[in-house]
């Protein structure tokens, strides 16, 4: 049997599962959980679902959780630096010889998978079961937080055996697989609620809302709901985040101070705060009030509303879809009305991009349109034949997007807003910070 020898060839053959593309369902990866002795009933783990906002609300949750002196483990996608910090340990994403260790581990298994009934593994699958052996088998930890790919349902992560299940959002995303409506979209992210096991969830929709509820109940799990429980005021934007006081049926939280901008994260800091308060409430933790505040200041999460550069001024923010875009437009309102904002914008194909660029348009004193090298990349030139704004331009090469930003060196009065598609993201941030 051939094994790996180096991480590169490990990392091409999980990249050539790609090939098999996404394939709901959970039976593959039953089969491999069984074949690895049942790593996800080895960790305790969190499950985080939601359209926008679960990688934010695993930043907040992990760096309380730090702050307090534990050990947490994140699986989160997609990657922004490097492939290997889809499993990271106290924010350091895991070590090339450990990626290729695991994938040495697994890669028999998949073979033999390939030749069953069950049919060819995915990359995400493989992805998933590496991360389950990795925290069970490799290196322990006291929490790890999970993040689901797609939907919730049928996504791989679903095998875990969570202690606690959260929601962040519903918004109109994976349409074409999740649903064409709120409360579909709900019921394919509520498919991660498991019998007993709490859900705390910041919907706000009352449709999706209902969805989500209705299958509490019918797990007989506790359900908390953000907005029906807790109240925000004294709001007002930092440099550097958000300020507010938040205050829960237990306690107030005076003044909290995000280390993220952008006016969703006080949602998702608070629905971190509630996940903390549960886990504390179960004994899983003891965690300080000073530990809450430090771990809400201190969490770091790149290309969401992430200041790169100051001269001339960059952010980056992975705004992939129309919530998400909404989101990022307020932002930029709250923090940099002053400004004119220069926007390099790409996206997929499969994503609505016609409503992004016109919501985009409002803010935007120029917008130059760009592609990049992933196979669902949509042209610049189409993503620019969308757009009214007078002053657009495009350019296939996302090279492009480097001269751009040097154009506007000797602008004080310009920002740079890269956005779109996660994988241009990352794309970009590589490119300026090598």
């Amino acid at each position: 049997m051939t094994l790996f020898t180096t991480y590169h060839e490990a990392i091409e053959w999980i990249h050539s599962r790609l090939a098999f593309g996404v394939k709901p369902g959970l039976e593959r990866m039953k089969w491999l959980m069984d074949r690895l002795d049942h790593p996800e009933q080895k960790i305790k783990a969190v499950h985080v679902a939601g359209t926008n906002g679960k990688g934010s609300t695993i930043a907040f949750t992990r760096s309380i959780l730090q702050s307090a002196g534990y050990s947490v483990g994140t699986f989160t996608s997609p990657f922004i630096l490097t492939f290997n910090e889809r499993i990271s340990v106290n924010g350091e994403p895991i070590l090339d010889e450990e990626w290729l260790s695991l994938v040495n581990e697994i890669k028999p298994l998949v073979d033999e998978l390939d030749d069953t009934e069950l049919g060819a593994a995915t990359e995400f699958e493989i992805i998933t079961a590496c991360a389950f052996a990795y925290f069970a088998h490799v290196h322990q930890v006291d929490f790890v937080l999970l993040e689901t790919g797609l939907g919730g349902r049928l996504d791989s992560t679903n095998v875990a055996a969570p202690i606690l299940t959260a929601i962040t959002s519903i918004g109109h995303d994976h349409m074409a697989i999740l649903g064409d409506t709120l409360d579909q979209i709900a019921a394919e992210k509520a498919g991660i609620i498991k019998t007993g096991i709490p859900m705390i969830t910041a919907v706000h929709q009352a449709d999706a809302l209902t969805v989500i509820q209705h299958k509490t109940e019918e797990k007989n799990a506790p359900f908390i709901s953000l907005y029906d429980t807790c109240t925000f005021k004294d709001q007002q934007p930092t440099e550097t985040g958000e300020r507010f006081t938040f205050t829960t049926p237990k306690r107030e939280y005076s003044q909290l101070e995000t280390g993220l901008i952008g006016t969703h994260q006080m949602q998702n800091a608070s629905l971190a705060v509630l996940m903390i308060e549960w886990l504390e409430q179960e004994g899983y933790i003891h965690v300080l009030d000073e530990q809450v505040y430090e771990g809400i200041r201190q969490a770091v999460w790149a290309g969401r509303f992430e200041k790169i550069q100051d001269e001339p001024l960059v952010y980056l923010d992975g705004a992939h879809n129309e919530e998400g875009m909404d989101r990022l437009i307020e932002t930029v309102q709250a923090h940099f009305s002053s400004k004119q904002v220069h926007v390099c914008f790409s996206a997929l194909k499969d994503k609505p991009y016609k409503q992004m660029i016109e919501k985009l348009e409002r803010i935007s004193s120029s917008i130059h349109f760009v592609s990049f090298d992933f196979p669902r990349a949509e042209s610049a030139e189409k993503l620019y034949d969308c757009s009214h704004l007078e002053a657009k331009s495009f350019d296939e090469d996302p090279r492009a997007v480097l001269d751009f930003i040097q154009k506007k060196r000797d602008d004080p009065s310009a920002m740079i807003l890269v956005t779109g598609s996660l994988y241009f993201i990352s794309d970009v941030r590589s490119r300026i910070l090598q």
